[in-house]
């Protein structure tokens, strides 16, 4: 199948689980055409379709309850229960049971796409080495408050402006229709106070998930701002992809399950996530990270959660196992391969 078919397909898929905004969906299929490492992100449900066909060996492996769009900016940072700065796997909107080395081979594809300042082995090897490192410990989440000095200082640079951040939140354009109900009642349940008033905008933000209903509160709190979102949720492509008419949510599942000093604000509401939005709550974009950055470090770093994640369904010794028996350097082989697929799709996508 080609890649038009297979987007056309997929989103008709969609657009019988939940409402689809249509300008949102033709914003997504410009921003698909810009760039190979865009069109990675919003096109999981070809990762999905594709990825086992192309893979063959090393697509298979233990199954663990997978991110599934795994990439190197689906990664950001929040608070915990006791304010500590905590970062981690930012969303689990496409999380499903799948094997383990989808996440893996998945991050490694995203890392040479976009084209990160590092030697393409040295690279896979450092995500590799965080993994295995992980497994070894048990898992571990990052707390940057007493640890990991390089990756705090990566993670935390953009919060030196703040002021930018709310007056893009506050230039959101106002939402003029009406939202749903239960919507409505998710952003009210996790907003500071009972009864504050807020003003509904549209955000369009993302790219795997751009064409969802995606709705955003913005108030004024004792003497600042706070917002909170919620965002359509449906079944993973990976329901699409395997002929499934029907499949589970599986995003609070995962939260649960893995290893992880949750988000107190991060919560599924029927078929709602919501969350709270903010300058030390939100996605980390490689543009947002200092120029001088140890990505060596960091996607060691992206290793160790990936296998935080797995470790919420799998056993360490399980998934180690396997890892043993791979031969040196089936990541980026398998990463290349998957590279080549991608620029395939997107050259024709753009074309």
């Amino acid at each position: 199948m080609k890649i038009a078919k297979a987007t056309r397909l997929y989103e008709e898929w969609l657009g019988r689980r939940l409402s689809l905004i249509q300008s949102d969906l033709d914003f997504k299929h410009q921003q698909m055409r810009t760039a190979p490492f865009p069109f990675l992100r919003a096109t999981y449900y070809r990762w999905a379709e594709t990825w086992r066909e192309v893979l063959g060996d090393a697509a298979r492996g233990p199954a663990v309850l997978a991110v599934g769009d795994l990439h190197v900016e689906n990664f950001g940072t929040w608070r915990d229960r006791d304010g500590r700065i905590i970062w981690g796997v930012n969303d689990f909107d496409e999380a499903h049971p799948m094997p383990y080395t989808n996440d893996l081979v998945r991050l490694a594809t995203s890392a040479l796409l976009a084209n990160m300042r590092v030697d393409r082995k040295a690279g896979t090897t450092a995500i590799l080495l965080g993994y295995g490192e992980a497994l070894e410990a048990g898992g571990r989440p990052f707390v940057l408050a007493e640890h990991h000095t390089s990756l705090r200082e990566m993670a935390t640079a953009r919060l030196h402006d703040p002021e930018g951040y709310w007056a893009k939140l506050h230039a959101l354009p106002v939402w003029t229709g009406e939202i749903p109900r239960s919507a409505a009642r998710a952003i009210d349940d996790v907003m500071p106070q009972r009864g504050l008033r807020w003003k509904t905008a549209h955000r369009i933000a993302g790219l795997g998930s751009l064409g969802r209903e995606r709705y955003v509160g913005v108030a004024q709190w004792r003497g600042g701002s706070v917002a909170r979102e919620v965002k359509a949720l449906a079944p993973s492509a990976c329901v699409w992809a395997e002929g499934e008419r029907t499949g589970e949510i599986r995003y609070a599942e995962m939260l649960k399950r893995a290893i992880r000093c949750p988000d107190p604000f991060v919560r599924v509401e029927k078929r709602w996530v919501v969350r709270r939005l903010a300058p030390d709550s939100s996605r980390i974009e490689l543009a947002a990270l200092p120029k001088e950055r140890d990505e060596l470090k960091l996607l060691q770093s992206m290793g160790w959660e990936t296998a935080n994640i797995h470790l919420g369904s799998a056993r360490a010794s399980r998934l180690a196992a396997d890892l043993t028996k791979r031969r040196r350097g089936w990541l980026l082989d398998a990463a290349v391969k998957m590279e080549r697929a991608v620029m395939a799709d997107f050259e024709a996508f753009a074309h």
